[in-house]
């Protein structure tokens, strides 16, 4: 089973703290659709005829394309790729877009899943990160797509906003539950270089981030999730019993993926590759009938360190007998001794050979895999 993520790179307007790679003139959205029609046929080999269990519309804004535009892109994966009957099908979509007409043209598509941008229910904080919507909109857009046959939701949302205090935290979250959404995946806002929050904190127009404020909104979140009885099955998804995103699981699980679209990032268990992060250069290698990428073959020592990064951060765990027998006895034997005093402290578990990061572990998750980390070549 694989999986495909294709990449929209067009957005209404520039979000503060995005660094992902979107543009806000869709004057290339046509020739955008040609290539990336041209580079499913290229890449039709690459995951080697397996079934697809998942497809990913991310972005960027996927939800500004029309139900045309995405029929037309699914009937080029069906006629180039194995799609399974049961296929999650998501496709991320901005509140401000989930009109009724909206969903009801999505209804008409093979998507089964939407991925709702909503970060936050307060204006205040929408406004700080320039978000396009507003909370109504946030509420609405939810109601509506659950009236008109949506049941499979996720909602996305941020905490650590200098502009959110506990108590709109704890109600952000309540709002949600109050919502019957059944996934829920929620990031701690970080200042990435280069972006207009960044530049704002530079020129004293925002308070900068605070560690300690988001650290204890991380705290409010688990005990919140936990009463809702939502699963904490990876550092920043919770959801209910069964409700796991597929195609975020296949990224921790290892398992193989194409990346389609310009920045979009593939991989195939032996190497790993991305595509240009420009629009233009992206299109115009496409129309020569070329894919401008780059692309990494990886060590043993890199292999393990990516399976120490997804596996530590999920419910799932890192499984030291599979450690053994698929990086080596050097790299058992290293983990052992880094993680030792981590296992002391209770940031890190070890049960039945399986290590699991404790709740306090999660806090410093980072700073605990990147110490289990190997440098140099396997």
């Amino acid at each position: 089973m694989a999986g495909i993520y294709i990449h929209i790179p067009f957005c209404k307007q520039a979000c503060h703290y995005c660094d992902f790679h979107f543009s806000t003139s869709l004057q290339n959205k046509d020739a955008f659709l040609s290539a990336l029609k041209k580079e499913i046929i290229l890449q039709k080999s690459y995951l080697k005829s397996e079934l697809i269990s998942t497809v990913y519309f991310g972005g960027g804004t996927p939800s500004l394309l029309s139900k045309k535009e995405l029929n037309e892109i699914f009937d080029c994966l069906n006629d180039n790729f194995k799609i399974s009957d049961e296929a999650e099908i998501t496709l991320e979509a901005n509140p401000d877009d989930l009109t009724i007409d909206k969903i009801l043209g999505l209804k008409g598509t093979p998507v089964n899943r939407l991925s709702i941008g909503i970060q936050s229910f307060y204006d205040e904080d929408l406004e700080l990160m320039n978000r396009a919507h507003n909370s109504g909109e946030a509420v609405n857009a939810v109601k509506l797509a659950q009236e008109n046959g949506f049941d499979n939701i996720t909602i996305d949302l941020i905490y650590g906003i200098p502009t959110l205090s506990h108590h709109h935290w704890r109600n952000n979250l309540q709002i949600a539950f109050a919502l019957d959404v059944k996934h829920i995946s929620a990031y701690c806002l970080t200042v990435e270089p280069k972006t207009a929050l960044a530049h704002k904190i530079k020129k004293g127009q925002l308070k900068n981030i605070d560690e300690q404020h988001g650290s204890e909104q991380f705290e409010i979140m688990l005990e919140a999730m936990h009463k809702n009885d939502f699963i904490q099955y990876e550092i920043s998804n919770f959801c209910k019993d069964g409700k796991f995103s597929k195609h975020n699981s296949s990224y921790w699980l290892k398992e193989k993926y194409l990346g389609l679209g310009p920045s979009a990032h593939s991989y195939n268990g032996e190497s790993r590759q991305w595509n240009i992060s420009n629009n233009a250069l992206y299109i115009q290698s496409l129309e020569k009938g070329m894919l401008s990428f780059e692309k990494e073959e990886l060590s043993i020592d890199q292999r393990y360190n990516e399976y120490v990064l997804t596996s530590l951060r999920t419910i799932w765990g890192l499984d030291l007998n599979y450690l053994e027998q698929n990086f080596g006895k050097k790299q058992l034997e290293y983990c052992l001794i880094e993680v030792g005093r981590y296992i002391q402290t209770e940031h890190v578990l070890n049960e039945e050979n399986k290590l699991y990061l404790s709740d306090k572990g999660k806090l410093i998750a980072d700073k605990i895999t990147s110490d289990l980390f190997l440098v140099g070549e396997g």
